[in-house]
């Protein structure tokens, strides 16, 4: 398959390009020149009839939710209903991060239950089997890996956090740098770290990196450079090993651009907030502007419950200084695997802060604008059609009705608006702000 980087290269404009242009306002040779230089990457589906994403430069910051079972929970029909809530409440895209079950039957499950594009990692299902049939993560056989990432792909896989970056030299700096205050807090990285560590090996991922690409050009699938060594904690966060691999994560996504493969860079998971602007730059100018999935950041580690939160702060401030894609925090962060409501609550509240970003890096405040004058007005039908998500205030205000329809009980017969609008109706009526 030629890929939509490769077709860009020879400057035609597929109609997928066309299509992610028309939503995102942006002339299609412009978008077509950004994918050329690797700043656009079409997130599409081609095996089945998802609609293609766009993710990059110029274009509006998306969000990924997360799914899949775990160890203890692997229940196929709740993550099937997890995917069609992340869909219904605005998520972009979605990942399937299953580690319990039949985990290609999850797959593909998922896949078929939603409009927008899926993803994965495949270092998961690979220790999965390993541990299935040895017992051990650190018998896993690299070509049952490859194998694994072919099938993904065949399956319908869009985008592939692949773990690439992790080498015996990121493994160095880990060392020299005394380990870390929050650990390894990757499942793939954890446990690629203990192959390579008990096998004295180098990451096969790394090692056979042409390899790697090879399959996902086959497939257009998106190579999302994972990172295993992103900080669980802020204070871990911007240290050696992470700096480590985002480096190598930069040149490899240079290098699969260069053959031909759609590929963005994946950042850290806990980042104070006076970090993630130097974090951002240092993606930005090491990668060629390549896109830049953002995983959080959870800004602070002491508020477990409330980490859709922490991380909506970081995600406000990340996408404003240039992340394109964030994944998504839901309130059971750290503390279990997430329910139907917890997803609905993360696309939510990640959804908002995207929204918030994308106000500052793309100076898009007329929405902002419409509803403070619904407001002033008490148009309340018209707020709640200009919020993002106006059931939740509609509900809100029926759950306490006022007395008087205009108002609403918060202060009731001493409303602002409705005591002073009619002072200033003249003002209004020649303002050019009316």
């Amino acid at each position: 398959m030629v890929t939509q980087l490769e077709y860009a290269r020879k400057g035609t404009i597929t109609d997928i390009m066309k299509e992610v242009a028309g939503k995102e306002n942006m002339a299609p040779e412009v978008m077509r020149e950004l994918i050329s230089q690797g700043k656009i990457v079409i997130i599409k589906n081609h095996q089945n009839g998802t609609a293609p994403v766009g993710v990059g430069k110029g274009l509006r910051t998306k969000v990924n939710a997360s799914i899949g079972t775990s160890s203890d929970i692997n229940d196929e029909e709740q993550e099937v209903r997890k995917a069609v809530v992340a869909q219904k409440e605005g998520a972009d895209t979605l990942m399937d991060l299953s580690v319990g079950g039949d985990i290609d039957a999850i797959r593909k499950r998922v896949i078929a239950s939603v409009d927008i594009p899926v993803g994965n990692v495949p270092l998961y299902q690979a220790f999965c089997e390993a541990r299935k049939r040895y017992n051990d993560v650190t018998k896993l056989d690299e070509e049952l890996l490859f194998d694994l990432i072919e099938q993904q792909c065949a399956d319908g896989i869009a985008f592939m956090a692949v773990h690439c970056g992790i080498n015996q030299m990121t493994i160095e700096r880990l060392r020299k740098q005394g380990y870390r205050y929050g650990g390894l807090v990757s499942k793939g990285g954890a446990s690629m770290v203990a192959w390579m560590i008990k096998n004295n090996r180098e990451n096969p991922l790394y090692e056979k990196f042409d390899r790697v690409v090879a399959i996902l050009k086959k497939y257009d699938t998106v190579l999302s450079l994972g990172n295993g060594m992103r900080a669980g904690a802020i204070h871990d966060s911007s240290d050696r090993a992470m700096i480590q691999e985002l480096i190598i994560n930069c040149e490899l996504a240079e290098l699969g651009r260069e053959m031909g493969c759609q590929t963005m860079v994946e950042g850290p998971g806990h980042v104070p907030l006076d970090e993630i602007e130097a974090n951002i730059l240092l993606q930005k100018r090491m990668s060629g502007e390549a896109p830049y999935y953002v995983l959080g950041p959870i800004t602070t580690d002491v508020a477990p419950g409330y980490d859709h939160i922490t991380a909506a702060i970081g995600a406000a401030n990340s996408t404003r200084y240039g992340a394109d894609l964030i994944c998504y925090i839901t309130p059971a962060e750290h503390l279990a695997l997430p329910n139907e409501d917890d997803v609905r609550e993360g696309v939510r509240t990640a959804k908002i802060a995207v929204y918030i970003g994308d106000m500052i890096k793309y100076g898009r405040r007329e929405r902002d604008r419409d509803i403070s004058k619904a407001r002033r007005d008490l148009d309340w039908e018209k707020q709640f059609s200009l919020a993002l998500y106006g059931d939740t205030a509609a509900a809100v205000r029926a759950s306490r009705k006022p007395n008087s329809e205009r108002s609403c009980t918060m202060c009731g017969s001493f409303c602002s608006m409705d005591n002073c609008n009619s002072y200033f109706a003249g003002d209004l009526a020649k303002s050019p702000k009316k």
